[in-house]
C-alpha cells in the first residue's frame, strides 16, 4: 500500500489574491471538492495533514532578507503589488505566503521520514514556480520549491534531487536560480514561451556551467494534446531514470494545461496528469525508496483544478 499525505486546511486557502483575480482563495476548496466526490477523503492510503508556519529563517535560506522584509511590510497595509502588476498585496500576505511555504516543508520531512510509513506527499497550494530571490512574480510569492530543495540538502543531506514541472507556465523561478546546479535534474515541459508567460525555457536552455545537460525544457505549441504531452514525456522518463538517477523526485502539477484555462492555450486533459504522476510515482520506487512530492502550482478553471490534482492523487495511490 502506498501511503500519501495530502496538506489540507483553512489556513492554506489563505494564500489567494481576492475574488476577482485568477488565484482566487477557493482554489484549494475546488480540489477538496473533487478529493471528496470521489472519495479519496476515505481512502484508506490517504492520510490529511495540517498546514504549518514556516520559520523565517527557512524562507530567507534561499531569498533576499530585504525581499522578505517588504513582503512582511506590505501585508500590514495590503495595497499595492508585490511585482510588476500581477501579485497585489493584501493583509496578512506574509503570513498566508509562510503557511504555503511551511506545509511544503512539512510535506517532504513527512516524506523523507516516512511519518506513518508515508512515501508520497502533495500539496495544493504549493509549487509557487516564477518567484525569485529578490522578487514576486506571476501571482507567486515565496519560491516554496527553492526554499524545500536547499532546506532537504540542509537536514537530510539529500543531495541529487529531480524536479519535474508540468504546469503550462515555465518554471522561471526554479530553472534560473538553479541553473548551474549540477545536482538539480529540471525536466520542464511548459506551453513555448513566445506564446505565454514568462516567455522562457526554450529548448537549447540545458542549464550551465557544471550544470550543462542537467537541464530538459520541452516547449508544447499552442493546442497540444495529451498525445503531444505523452510522446514529449517518454523524454523526461528516460532523463530522470538514466540521467538523474534522483535520491528524491518532486512533481510540480500546475492544472493550467488543461483545456478551457482562462489564462493558457493548450488543450490537455487530466489523463497527462495521471500518466506523468504514474510514471513518476514508479520511478521514485526505483531510484529514491518511494520518495515523491507533488505541488500543486497553477490552474484557474475550477473543474480542471480538481480532475488535475485528483488524478495526480490516483496514480501515487495506484500499485507500481
Amino acid at each position: 500500500m502506498c501511503l500519501t499525505a495530502i496538506l489540507f486546511g483553512e489556513d492554506l486557502s489563505r494564500y489567494g489574491f481576492g475574488r476577482s483575480h485568477p488565484w482566487n482563495n477557493e482554489r484549494i476548496y475546488d480540489f477538496w471538492s473533487k478529493f471528496q466526490q470521489i472519495g479519496l477523503d476515505k481512502s484508506p492510503e490517504i492520510l490529511i495533514e495540517e498546514p504549518e508556519l514556516a520559520l523565517e529563517e527557512s524562507i530567507v535560506s534561499f531569498h533576499d532578507k530585504n525581499y522578505v522584509d517588504f513582503v512582511k511590510q506590505a501585508g500590514k497595509t495590503g495595497n499595492g503589488y508585490l511585482d510588476m502588476g500581477d501579485t497585489p498585496s493584501f493583509r496578512g500576505v506574509f503570513e498566508a505566503s509562510s503557511y504555503v511555504v511551511g506545509s511544503t516543508l512539512k510535506a517532504f520531512d513527512i516524506v523523507i521520514r516516512k511519518k506513518n510509513g508515508i512515501e508520497h506527499a502533495f500539496n495544493p497550494i504549493g509549487g509557487l514556480h516564477h518567484s525569485r530571490r529578490i522578487n514576486a512574480a506571476g501571482f507567486c510569492i515565496f519560491n516554496d520549491i527553492g526554499i524545500a530543495i536547499l532546506e532537504v540538502r540542509r537536514k537530510y543531506g539529500i543531495k541529487r534531487i529531480a524536479y519535474i514541472d508540468i504546469d503550462a507556465h515555465h518554471g522561471d523561478g526554479v530553472f534560473y536560480e538553479f541553473e548551474d546546479d549540477p545536482l538539480l535534474y529540471i525536466a520542464d515541459i511548459h506551453e513555448d514561451g513566445r506564446f505565454l508567460y514568462p516567455g522562457t525555457g526554450s529548448e537549447w536552455e540545458t542549464g550551465s556551467g557544471n550544470a550543462v545537460d542537467t537541464k530538459l525544457n520541452i516547449p508544447l505549441n499552442p493546442h497540444s494534446t495529451d498525445q503531444d504531452f505523452i510522446a514529449s514525456f517518454k523524454r523526461v522518463e528516460d532523463f530522470i531514470d538514466k540521467k538523474a538517477k534522483p535520491e528524491l523526485i518532486i512533481l510540480q502539477c500546475g492544472a493550467d494545461s488543461l483545456k478551457q484555462d482562462p489564462l493558457t492555450h493548450l488543450n490537455l486533459t487530466c489523463k497527462s496528469h495521471n500518466y506523468a504522476a504514474s510514471k513518476l510515482h514508479n520511478l521514485a520506487h526505483k531510484h529514491c525508496n518511494g520518495r515523491i512530492v507533488a505541488l500543486g502550482g497553477g490552474g484557474y478553471n475550477k473543474i480542471n483544478i480538481g480532475n488535475a490534482w485528483t488524478a495526480v492523487v490516483l496514480a501515487f495511490i495506484e500499485k507500481y
